[in-house]
């Protein structure tokens, strides 16, 4: 069992937990049995979940009766944290008991509690908060999505270079095409910092395609699979990208189950429409990963099913196995 992957689990975190975790541990298991669990949590409550339904070769319970809510600061997280899953489970990596920390908890808190057990990498001044966006070819890394509302150039080469590097570890077989989210595709667009972190990648020998600015109205054209900003515009971005994926979805199955001719277009079209709805299923994309730290941390969505943080899950499979750390040491 020594060369299975390591994932530390705060099992308390977000809605429905224990049972949505220990779900999305079950289902996981059953199609992947490359990984071992470090499962942070109430054991009680754990176990009556988990019911034999994985081979105890696999996991480990590590009972704690503490959990971060999701009421609470980072600063009260912290203060009273040291006992609960969260701080816990972040630990065991601190210690390399594990390879890498999933929860779905309190994101203020996970970023915090993270930046106070684990060391930045040598040279990188901020970590960042990436995510996996679909596009018309596959799937971008877009970064930074909040942690950071101020950046300067340097904060944006590093991101650059970090994301390439997450992209190269998720998709060893595709090379890393990256540009900067700007107001323009034109050199003389954007503020001060944008320009000169523009002119710093153009100059730099980088180990990946730099493309110069992106616009809004592309991020989803695939033609660019890394996309940087500051973590204010970032989480700006991802927020209009969730409620326009929503409000298609909504209108769609509001007018195709509306009437009878909406109903009967539906049945006719109920392939091409499935796999238009499962394109957009933000399940297949939860996961999303704050890099920049000696160890990668992925925080899922407090509010996905068993389904989402199972494929969350995968998401921290394929990080170790692409060496992500030592792949952003290499490049930085």
């Amino acid at each position: 069992m020594s060369d299975l992957i390591k994932i530390a689990v705060d099992a308390m975190g977000g809605d429905g937990s224990p049972k949505k975790v220990i779900d999305g541990l079950i289902h996981n298991h059953n199609k992947n049995k490359e990984n071992f669990f470090l499962i942070f949590g109430d054991q009680e409550k754990i176990e009556d979940c988990i019911s034999n339904k994985i081979d105890k070769n696999f996991y480990k319970l590590i009972d704690t009766k503490k959990n971060v809510k999701s009421t609470d600061s980072p600063l009260e997280a912290a203060k009273r944290g040291k006992d609960t899953s969260m701080w816990l489970s972040i630990e065991s990596v601190k210690k390399k008991d594990a390879d890498i920390v999933i929860s779905a908890g309190n994101t203020g808190a996970l970023l915090v509690i993270a930046k106070l057990n684990l060391k930045m990498i040598e040279n990188i001044d901020k970590p960042a908060l990436s995510a996996l966006w679909p596009n018309r070819k596959g799937m971008s890394v877009v970064l930074d999505l909040g942690a950071n509302i101020e950046c300067n150039s340097k904060n944006l080469v590093d991101f650059s270079i970090m994301g390439a590097s997450l992209y190269k570890s998720l998709y060893p077989s595709e090379s890393p095409n990256v540009a900067l989210l700007n107001i323009g595709s034109e050199e003389l667009k954007g503020n001060e910092t944008i320009k000169e972190t523009f002119q710093i990648l153009n100059e730099k020998k980088n180990d990946f395609v730099f493309s110069g600015y992106i616009e809004g109205n592309d991020l989803m054209n695939g033609e660019i699979n890394v996309i940087v900003s500051d973590g204010f515009t970032g989480n700006v971005a991802l927020k209009t990208a969730e409620g326009t994926a929503n409000f298609i979805t909504g209108e769609l199955k509001k007018t195709l189950g509306g009437n009878l001719i909406g109903k009967i277009s539906s049945l006719l079209n109920f392939y091409n429409l499935k796999k238009f709805k499962e394109r957009l299923d933000p399940r297949l994309y939860n996961g999303a990963i704050f890099i920049g730290l000696d160890s990668p941390v992925v925080k899922s969505h407090g509010g996905t099913d068993f389904i989402g943080f199972s494929n969350s899950l995968d998401v921290c499979n394929r990080i170790v196995k692409g060496n992500l750390i030592d792949k952003i040491k290499n490049n930085i």
